[in-house]
Formats: structure tokens, sequence, C-alpha cells
């Protein structure tokens, strides 16, 4: 015979648990204190059902916030033996699961095996989320609002703090306080099944027809005149949830917009790919679309004087000649934008668009965009300036080249002694201040421009040659290689954020030559900076530069500045920064929200443009 020592025996006992609740299994923190052990006699009301498992509520809760009394059991095999409503018994191995290094960890239970009915034809109650409810009282949770500011305390306070990355979930596994931070709020509800009363959308879907949500009862921040929720400076809004595919299998509705009202939601709370999710028992209804539909054009239009310039700013999403959209980019200019004096657009791409042959000239993109804005309309006959990159160095789809450039209002302004730069030339500022090429490419050959759109400097003037002003057209590198705001890495990584705080450098350095020279000169630095104004780079930009923010010299609400929908947040990502002087001389600006107001199906850019009017009159300071 052969007899087990006594440590082995330890740890065969150590490795297979009997008798506890599914409260203990979920623990108290994000890791399950039982992960990789055996349970057995687990005893849950199975409160739904998906295509690989189900989930369990408890019938033994206990009284504490921080624990969540229902788990998922994963395994096709252990389906025939769950029936809504049942009570049932099982065994099972607690394991943590994520398909990604860079998500956190799913707590279930898998390998279910004798599964026993105990009762059968129980009610299932949900929890109501944003108020105290009998069952939540029930089930020991006290306050089922989800905190609105902050994801988790690893964050120090700012989820949009930097350096990123410098603790993850997974290591510091730290105790939940569902009452102060998002993940360990939805963390400590995971797999329980919940209602959300007279939710409302805060995204249209994303491509897997998922949208994110807000509760009609709840306490939120962050919510703008639409309804949906604007991400500002230490708060990215983890009040948001965003509702995954149905249960029983329908489809989500696809037309579903920003700010609509939505029927009543019950879903499972689980995580997957990168963030909480409900999983609702049934798609979404919209019970009442949000209206208007599409946003009021802007009220800012040209003087035809220096007193009254109007600038415009569009990212027109690799727009080529083939581009399917390119006459609703067109309509929009002239509709939505009033075909401003000057528009800084970023993402025009070259001739044949994505094709990778060596072809880097614009110019049929942007006369058949030109071309378009007259068949729109438009009383105005823009003419266009732009430089050539070389070919496959400034990101984007291989081979559409895309680049910045300007279309202007020749019978309002013209170039100031235009000498057009070539992909390599530098810009110089000489005295005057003048500018060496006229448009001209800031510092195309720095290091910080690798792969990147290089900002493009132009002077310009009235056509009476009296009235003199500067910009700088910028696309910064975009948030490639980040991390999820509720992923494991926190604070969240940045991506691209140690390259834009470069560019922000270099693109800051030239416009303070300008101002050095002559401090009550006009400079409009506009486009798609891809980082928000409260983030180290614009931070570095502004100070080094000398601009203003826009959005603060005309006193825009903060919660209304939003140019981009990700995620939970509307947020803003495109920006005008002026001189002091413009700033002094009663500015206006309009984020006019053609993309984030509208259904999928309406999208033309994924970017809102914007409309200023200013005064770059000489002499007034």
């Amino acid at each position: 015979m052969k007899f087990l020592s006594l440590a082995a025996l330890s740890a065969s006992i150590a490795a297979c648990v009997s008798a506890i609740t599914i409260a203990e299994i979920n623990g108290n923190r994000f890791i399950s204190p039982y992960k990789g052990q055996t349970v057995t006699g687990v005893q849950g009301l199975v409160t739904a059902k998906g295509p690989n498992g189900f989930w369990i509520r408890s019938t033994t809760p206990d009284t504490d916030d921080v624990t969540s009394e229902s788990i998922y059991v994963y395994g096709r095999a252990g389906l025939p033996n769950a029936t809504v409503g049942n009570v049932v018994s099982l065994n099972g191995r607690v394991t943590e699961y994520r398909s990604t290094s860079t998500y956190l960890y799913l707590t279930e239970i898998d390998t279910p095996k004798n599964i026993t009915t105990l009762s059968t034809g129980n009610t299932v109650t949900p929890l109501q989320l944003g108020q105290q409810s009998l069952i939540s009282t029930l089930l020991g949770k006290t306050s089922l609002n989800p905190p609105t500011q902050q994801y988790t305390s690893l964050d120090n306070g700012d989820v949009f703090g930097l350096p990123g990355n410098t603790s993850l979930v997974s290591v510091a596994n730290p105790v939940l306080q569902p009452k102060q931070y998002g993940l360990d709020f939805w963390e400590s509800i995971n797999g329980e099944l919940v209602t959300i009363k007279n939710p409302s959308a805060i995204s249209r879907p994303n491509t897997y027809g998922e949208t994110w949500v807000i509760g009609g009862n709840w306490i939120v921040t962050g919510k703008n005149s639409r309804g949906s929720l604007t991400a500002t400076p230490r708060d990215g809004n983890p009040e948001g949830i965003i509702i995954g595919d149905p249960l029983d299998g329908t489809d989500n509705p696809k037309d579903v917009k920003l700010g609509d009202q939505l029927a009543d939601i019950t879903g499972i709370v689980t995580y997957t790919y990168g963030f909480y999710y409900v999983l609702p028992t049934t798609k979404i209804t919209i019970t009442t679309p949000k209206q208007p539909e599409f946003p009021p054009p802007t009220r800012l239009t040209s003087s035809g004087r220096c007193s009254g310039i109007t600038i415009g700013q569009y990212n027109v999403e690799n727009l080529s000649p083939q581009s399917a959209l390119l006459d609703d980019i067109a309509q929009q200019i002239v509709t939505y934008l009033k075909t401003p004096d000057l528009l800084f657009v970023q993402e025009i791409q070259d001739d044949n668009g994505a094709t990778n042959n060596g072809v880097v000239n614009a110019n049929v993109t942007l006369s058949t965009l030109t071309a378009a804005i007259n068949a729109a309309g438009s009383k105005v006959n823009y003419s266009y300036v732009d430089i050539d990159p070389v070919n496959n160095q400034d990101g984007g789809q291989p081979g559409g080249n895309i680049r910045v450039a300007y279309l202007y209002n020749p019978a309002v302004i013209r170039p100031h002694n235009p000498n057009p730069g070539s992909s390599t030339d530098a810009n110089e500022v000489l005295p005057g201040p003048e500018l060496k090429y006229n448009p001209g490419r800031i510092d195309p050959a720095n290091p910080a421009w690798v792969d990147s759109r290089k900002p493009l400097a132009a002077a310009w003037e009235t056509l009476d040659g009296k009235n003199k002003f500067f910009t700088v057209n910028v696309h910064w590198i975009a948030k490639l290689g980040g991390s999820s705001i509720q992923g494991d890495a926190r604070p969240p990584t940045n991506g691209g954020v140690d390259e834009r705080h470069l560019q922000a450098q270099v693109t800051g350095n030239f416009i303070a030559q300008i101002l050095a020279q002559d401090r009550n000169a006009a400079v409009i630095a506009a486009g798609d900076y891809n980082e928000f104004s409260w983030v180290e780079p614009l931070q570095t930009f502004a100070s080094v530069s000398g601009l203003k923010d826009l959005d603060d010299a005309t006193l825009t609400p903060p919660l209304e500045r939003y140019t981009y929908t990700f995620g939970a947040n509307t947020e803003q990502l495109d920006h005008m920064y002026v001189s002091p002087k413009v700033a002094l001389l009663l500015p206006q600006f309009e984020h006019v929200h053609v993309s984030s107001w509208v259904t999928d199906a309406d999208v033309v850019s994924d970017h809102d443009p914007s409309v200023a009017k200013l005064n770059v009159c000489a002499g007034l300071l």
C-alpha cells in the first residue's frame, strides 16, 4: 500500500476546497484567493446563460459591499444542467482568465462537474444600479451608483497621469474600494445580473454593435449638453458602461446615436476585451431618439476684413479622390463650416490614395475637393497649398502619404511672399519676422517626426497687404500602442505621448521664434494634436510657444470642449491656439459636432471640425 506524505496530503487538501461561498471565491480583491484551486459544493441561483457558460448568484450572501455574490461558470458541457431560476450545486476549478496580457483577469469557475439541481422555479431579481433596492440590500450592496471620476487607487489620483504603467492591477491586487473607484465598483459586482433604469447612449455603436451608456438615475460627472460624458482633467468617467452582445442571440441596433434614450437594460456584468461590460439578456431598444439629429451650422461667418477672418480646422480622415465621402466632406464645409476664409485640413492623401506606388502629389485630391465644394453651392472658389511628404515617411495608411494642407479664399487673403519649400526643406524664421519658405515644413528631418506628419507653417496677408498673420497646421502622432483605460497597466499607457512631447517642443520653439521678434504678431496653430489640453505635450506646447488655448480665451464651457468620441468619453483631440494679441481681440470659437452627434451611417469623418472668427488686423496693440 502507498501512503501520502504529510506534506503531500496537506497540499492535496489545500488544492480542493469545499463548502465555501461565491463571495469567498471572489474575495475582496481583483484576483481570487482561491485561484487555481478546485472547489466543491458551490451553491448558486442560475441567473443567466450564455453560449459558453452560465452565471450563478450566491444563496448565502454576506453583507460586504466589496465581494461579488455572483460568478461565471465556464464550459459548454454544464449548460444542459443549468436552467435560469434553478439553484444548483457544482464542483469546479477557480481560474483567472484574460485573452491578452494587457487586460484585467476575469474570475470564473471552469470545468464544472457534478452539477446538481437543488430547487427549481426560483425568482431571479436583478440588482438595480443607481439606487437602493430590496435585492441589493439582501445582497449586502449599500451603494450601487458607479463612482464618477477615479478608476483605481493605482492611478495616483489621475487616470491621465504620466508616466503610465507604473503598476499593474494583476500584481498589486489592491483591496477593492467600490465607493471610490470605478474599476473596483464594477469588479465588486462582476458576474451579477443588473438592471440599468432609463439608460441613455453616450456613444454610437462600435463596429461590433456595442454601445456605451449611463443610467438615468445615476449620479454622473462630465455630462455635456448633448447628454454624453466629456473627459476633463483627472476625470475619465468610469461610470460609463459598454453594452455588449445580447445573450439571446439578437443584434443590437446600429442606428443608436449619442444622447438617445433607451429602454431599461437588464444583463450580466462581466469583463472582456479590456473593458467591463453588461451583456444584455436581449437587444437594446431606442425609446426616444435625441433631437436634433444633426448639429446647427456655425454661427461664425467672415466679415471679409482683417477684423473678422474665419479660420476652420477639420481632420477629413484619409481623404483621396476615390473617397466615397468626399462630396459629403465638401457639403459639410459649405453647410456647417460656412466656407471659412482659411481652412486647416489634416489627412489629405495623395492622388491615388492608399495605393503604395510612390505617388506623393495631392493636387488631384485637393482640386477634387475644391471642385466638390463649388458643386455643393459654395460661392468661395478655394485655392490650396500643401507640401508633398517623402514617400511613406509620414505615417497613416501605407501608400496614402497623408499630409496637412490649407484651403484659402483668395478673395479675402493670400499667401504673403509665397515661396514653397520642398519635402525636406526646413522652414526658418527670418528677421521681420518672415518665413524662409512659405509655406514650409518645420524641421522635417528632426527625429520627433519619424513616421509622423510634419507641421506646415505659412504666412498670410489681407489683399491690401497691410495685415499679416502666421499659421501652423499640425497633425501629431496618434495614440497608437496605448493600453485600455480599464486595463491592467495603471495609469494606462498613453500611446505616442513621448513622441508628442518632442513634437510639442519642436513646434513650440518655431512659433516662439516668431513671437520673440514681434510679441504682437498674429499667430494661429491648429489641427489634430491627438492629445488632451491638460496632458504634458500640450502643456509643454503652450508654455514653449507662448500661445493661448482658444477654448480658454473664448471661455468655452469645459464640458462642451470635444471633437471626438472614444469609449465612454467625448474628448478633445483637435485644438486651436492663438498668440496673446489675437486672444485679447475678442475671438470667437465653435466646435461643430457633425461627427459626434450622428449615427454611424451619417459619419463623414471621425473628427468634429471647429470654426473661429479672429481679428488679425495689424497695429492694434
